[in-house]
């Protein structure tokens, strides 16, 4: 089963949060997992879930603003079992204090032939980039206009019935009258699987018998400069599980 992860990002569409991202993780029931965790403790202190396993992070987000998340290029019997854990991408990249810097760092430091494959967006207030990092293409930073992006697992822009959906029921993100993070929770909640695919991934929310959505993530990035971002997590597939503010992380000593 491939890790079918989801990312959203709506990059300078609602007012006075720049950066929101929604984010839900995909997994085997049995793979040792935290939902949310200190990954780095200072300069910058960085936030996110931990892969027990293999010890990285599918989500990262530091003190400054930056967000760092990927997708796993679907690979099946493919995977090389010897690369680097794609987990170290997030924190590498939220090591630093400014999105466009993190991928310049990123793609002098790193290769991909190094790791299996995966698909990278960054962003902060100032910036939203996606990087392929699967091997196929050079891995070059490709800059992304204001709006809503959506990346499953397929690099972004290539069709898609699960990111269509996503994107349809996020067209009023941004308005008056809707609640942010509210709106992004429906979507990444919901189960119907577009009527294009067979697949029981399709569905946003995932409720198979070994696998699923095992956490779901929104982080706000607020416009002033300074100060830290808001974060609410499900630990738990969000359709069931409430989401709770993790704020306070940006204060807690690390637990290890």
């Amino acid at each position: 089963m491939a890790r079918v992860c989801l990312l959203v990002v709506a990059w300078h569409v609602v007012p006075g949060t720049p950066l929101l991202i929604g984010a839900n993780r995909d997994e085997r029931f049995d793979r040792p997992t935290t939902a949310f965790t200190v990954l780095r403790q200072a300069q910058p202190r960085v936030l996110g879930g931990r892969d027990e396993r293999a010890g990285g992070t599918w989500l990262a987000v530091n003190e400054h603003g930056v967000v760092a998340g990927l997708t796993n290029q679907p690979l099946g019997d493919a995977r090389d079992p010897s690369r680097r854990s794609r987990g170290e991408l997030p924190l590498a990249l939220a090591g630093h204090r400014h999105a466009a810097a993190a991928v310049e760092a990123l793609l002098e430091d790193h290769r991909p032939l190094e790791y299996n494959g995966s698909w990278l967006l960054v962003g902060d207030r100032h910036a939203l980039i996606f990087v392929d990092f699967t091997g196929l293409v050079e891995p070059e930073p490709i800059m992304l206009p204001p709006g809503l992006h959506v990346l499953e697992n397929r690099s972004l822009g290539a069709p898609s019935p699960k990111v269509d959906r996503v994107r349809a029921a996020l067209s009023g993100l941004g308005g008056a009258a809707t609640d942010p993070a509210a709106a992004v929770r429906l979507a990444l909640s919901d189960h119907t699987a577009p009527e294009a695919t067979d697949s029981p991934t399709g569905a946003t929310c995932i409720h198979l018998d070994e696998f699923g959505t095992r956490s779901s993530c929104i982080v706000q990035v607020p416009e002033a400069a300074g100060t830290r971002p808001r974060i609410l997590v499900a630990d738990g597939p969000p359709c069931v599980t409430p989401f709770v503010d993790v704020s306070e992380c940006w204060e807690r000593p690390s637990p290890r």
